[in-house]
């Protein structure tokens, strides 16, 4: 148990353990103030039962109680008010902590499953130990806490009575220890289909169109309430493992008490305890174990609390790159790969390549699907890093940089363009945070979605939807651009950019792609002929290797993969439907 607070303290940062610390010494001080509870009633008893100066008796219990209760409201109100604070904001600090952990990891690591993996750490989890296990945490301490002072405070009446209230503790926590054991391997089981149910959801809600196109709602949705039941089987399991152990504790806590009753009886008949502490001290057990089951009952989540933060610590301790790089301006953007290769779960998907880029230079880069073009780009941009090799900008190898210093050279635009749920002012402003309107609408302008935009309902102000889903494709490739614009790097890489952009759209796009490719380093991926023609140098990727290198007059005299791309286009331009 003990162990587990502690890890849950650590977890948690060190301004946020020293307000749950803070708190615990404060429940210490609420905890004696409960324990005063016991003299109050003996002083009653005595002047009840012996009947001398009862109201000096009296008046001096009434006393000792106001004060309990004033200092009891007091520190409660205190404790309760740090354990949200430190519980909220350890999970908002961890919540960042993580988010900045994934901004160094490489791309290798985001897929479907970590995707759901993060998520749930970042939505369940978090809000478990924000929530959940800072309350859990802090009851079952302040439960041991007044179980303690109140032990202390029978001993000084009555050493036999306080070792008999301690002994029932004991075993009310060998019980105890034997429950949390017993629901260890439930609790991971249930932090594990919680983060399954959250994988099918994001699955469900994201694939919704094709699931709804290919009539798969029925299988779809099984999978969803698979995972929900299995939730619900796993919670109502864990209940089940608990109940027999609770009952246990609670059969521990009402024996010990029927015990000490006895005892009281027992000592008073044969003369060795009078008659005040025997009654004090037969209600002193009742009041000893009402704190003691809330602490049980409580620690049975504790290693839920375990569980959580040993996920999120796993996402911690992934392996990131090395960004404790320099602050560096490079002199020139001349990019050179020397010898890279690198490999992805064994399988390599750059081998052996060398390539010069200069700057202010259009390098085209086509090849086969599946043959490495992304991949290249994403370790010049140290994505990844390389397994071999190296790859320098400006004549300094990229892992010199610092990761914020290297990026300031980047400005890229995916064929899969992500919009955040936001405006779409704010959406261009990720280029530049401290841009200012007028500077967002010269953006648009020259990313030619300035007219689409101001005819929007709120203009620059509409909020669109999460990944842009009320736009359309081409509309959020124009705002990317806009948004690459306002960065003004002077690299700019294009993914495939105009890949699915419909022919209406396309006139404006590649306009808007003139805009932000002047007098900037440009490395595209394109499968488009007009894209591909006029750049300085086209680099043909086959099977993670440079098979072709040149202008496209150069390629077009040489038999391979380029001419073939080629000719293949200009057939399907050519082609047209026969008369009848």
């Amino acid at each position: 148990m003990f162990e587990i607070l502690a890890k849950f303290f650590k977890f948690s940062g060190e301004e946020n353990s020293k307000k749950f610390k803070l708190s615990i010494g404060i429940g210490l001080v609420e905890a004696l103030a409960s324990a005063m509870k016991i003299p109050a009633i003996m002083y009653i008893l005595m002047g009840l039962i012996e009947g001398k100066s009862m109201g000096k008796y009296i008046f001096g219990s009434l006393i000792i109680m106001i004060i309990a209760i004033v200092v009891d409201v007091i520190c409660k109100r205190i404790s309760s008010i740090l354990q949200t604070e430190g519980g909220y904001n350890a999970s908002a600090f961890m919540r960042i902590k993580i988010a900045e952990h994934l901004r160094y990891l490489p791309m290798g690591y985001f897929n479907s499953n970590s995707i759901g993996e993060i998520a749930s750490v970042t939505t369940n989890t978090m809000e478990v130990l924000g929530d959940v296990a800072s309350r859990v945490v802090m009851l079952t301490m302040q439960g041991i806490l007044e179980t303690t002072m109140i032990i202390c405070m029978i001993l000084i009446f009555d050493v036999r009575i306080g070792l008999i209230s301690l002994l029932g503790v004991i075993v009310f926590f060998v019980i105890n220890s034997i429950m949390q054991k017993a629901g260890k391997k439930d609790s991971e089981q249930k932090v594990q289909c919680d983060t399954e149910l959250v994988n099918q959801i994001m699955e469900y809600v994201q694939g919704i169109s094709e699931v709804k196109s290919y009539n798969l709602l029925g299988k779809q949705a099984k999978r969803l309430n698979d995972a929900n039941d299995a939730c619900a089987r796993i919670n109502t399991k864990m209940e089940l493992v608990f109940v027999p152990y609770h009952f246990l504790q609670g059969i521990v806590t009402k024996i010990t008490g029927t015990i000490i009753i006895v005892c009281c009886a027992a000592f008073y008949i044969n003369g060795t305890m009078n008659s005040v502490y025997a009654i004090g001290m037969s209600v002193s057990a009742f009041i000893l174990y009402s704190s003691l089951e809330t602490a049980g009952n409580y620690s049975s989540l504790l290693h839920v609390v375990s569980v959580c933060v040993d996920k999120a610590n796993d996402i911690l301790a992934l392996n990131s790159m090395d960004i404790e790089g320099r602050e560096i301006e490079p002199k020139s953007h001349d990019i050179q790969l020397d010898h890279v290769s690198f490999s992805y779960d064994k399988r390599k998907i750059i081998d052996d390549v060398s390539l010069s880029i200069p700057e202010k230079t259009t390098t085209a880069i086509v090849g086969p699907s599946g043959g490495g073009k992304s991949t290249l780009c994403n370790l010049i941009a140290r994505f990844w890093d390389v397994d071999e090799g190296e790859v320098s900008l400006g004549c300094i190898n990229v892992k010199d940089y610092s990761m914020n210093s290297l990026m300031n050279n980047f400005a890229f635009v995916f064929q899969r363009v992500y919009l955040f749920a936001d405006t779409i002012e704010n959406n261009i402003k990720f280029g530049n945070q401290e841009a200012t309107h007028e500077q967002v609408v010269m953006a648009a302008k020259k990313a030619c979605c300035h007219e689409f935009i101001s005819q929007l309902p709120d203009g620059y102000n509409t909020v669109i939807g999460e990944g842009g889903a009320t736009l359309s494709g081409g509309e959020k490739q124009r705002i990317s651009i806009a948004r690459a614009i306002m960065k003004d790097a002077p690299i700019i890489i294009l993914d495939e950019a105009t890949a699915n952009v419909d022919p209406e759209n396309e006139k404006e796009l590649m306009e808007a792609i003139d805009a932000l490719t002047k007098e900037k380093t440009i490395i595209m991926i394109a499968h488009r002929l007009k894209t591909v023609r006029n750049a300085d140098q086209i680099v043909v990727i086959d099977k993670g290797r440079i098979v072709q290198q040149g202008t496209h007059n150069q390629l077009m005299k040489q038999e391979g993969i380029y001419k073939r791309f080629v000719d293949s286009r200009e057939q399907a331009v050519s082609w047209k439907l026969a008369n009848d």
